[in-house]
């Protein structure tokens, strides 16, 4: 496997720790906080205004000036498709069904991004690749308390979230090239933000003037998560401009194992043998992953020395 893909890879591993402990900590901050849709909204402005801060400091602002209206227009689309419409339907859908459910449906997130990256990206896993994402898959079913699917419109909610971010990953892997990760990131959370908080203003008007008398507790939470956000977002995206849209997002998906082995050692103070079950799955559709990457890299090299 080449450096750039390896480097890429090993990013996305690393977002997908950051993730799982971004879930694990986000449980007790929506149930401080209690408005789904307000609580995102006001996390989601403060990294968006943070990453704001770091553009100015470091100068980099001075590159949005050099975008080109396409990569404006796709910054946009990132914004609104990425940003804004998905976080309201997840949280909204949260909010209604158990939280296992949303999570398995949310992991299906590697499903539609590998299928839009055949005819967007060019990109093809092999059969080994697929199995490699079913074993993944299947890793995150293997959840204590799943009891199946009742296609409520809880579960619908966060299935259209999932494809608007499955769209956004194929969108933002085009744009990535041209354009900064730094830029890009706040270019989803800034346009984001204000989407969302226009609708905060629509939809909750007093839990989002409640904002100003949130306690010390509260501000903690948001906080605790809005770091972790800003800490998933600056490695991600530059996990995924290294690596394969499909690759990428199938390691992300370990980020179930951090957060249920969390979930074990704070909160259930137990390992059962399905943990260690999902984490042998796991591990082995990561592993698989990356022999996939391998294979293809000495794949293209035997072809160009042809």
């Amino acid at each position: 496997m080449s450096n750039i893909k390896s480097k890429g890879l090993a990013l996305a591993l690393i977002a997908a720790f950051i993730s799982g402990v971004s879930i694990f900590i986000n449980k007790f901050a929506v149930d401080a906080i209690k408005v789904p849709l307000v609580f995102t909204s006001v996390k989601n402005t403060g990294v968006a205004l943070i990453v704001l801060g770091f553009l100015l400091a470091s100068g980099k602002w001075k590159k949005v000036k050099k975008l080109g209206k396409k990569e404006a227009v796709l910054l946009l689309l990132i914004g609104i498709i990425g940003g804004s419409i998905p976080f309201y339907l997840f949280f909204t859908g949260l909010s209604m069904i158990p939280a296992v459910n949303g999570a398995i449906i949310q992991k299906t997130l590697v499903l539609w991004v590998g299928i839009l990256a055949i005819p967007f990206l060019g990109e093809r896993l092999s059969k080994t690749g697929w199995f490699a994402v079913i074993l993944l898959f299947a890793a995150n079913v293997l959840v204590g308390g799943f009891k199946g699917f009742s296609f409520s419109t809880g579960e619908l909610y966060i299935l259209a979230a999932t494809i608007f971010w499955a769209v956004e990953t194929i969108i933002s892997k085009k744009v990535l090239p041209k354009v900064d990760a730094d830029i890009l990131v706040e270019a989803r959370m800034g346009i984001g933000a204000m989407i969302l908080l226009i609708m905060s203003a629509v939809l909750q008007p007093k839990a989002l003037m409640g904002v100003l008398n949130l306690n010390a507790t509260n501000w903690f939470w948001i906080i605790l998560t809005m770091a972790s956000l800003l800490a998933y977002l600056a490695v991600w995206y530059r996990g995924l401009k290294l690596a394969p849209a499909t690759s990428a997002t199938a390691v992300l998906v370990a980020s179930t194992l951090v957060t249920n082995l969390l979930s074990a050692i704070f909160v259930t103070h137990s390992l059962n043998s399905l943990l260690v079950v999902q984490s042998v799955l796991i591990a082995a559709g990561v592993y698989a992953i990356y022999k996939v990457e391998g294979r293809a890299q000495n794949a293209s090299k035997a072809s160009l020395a042809q």
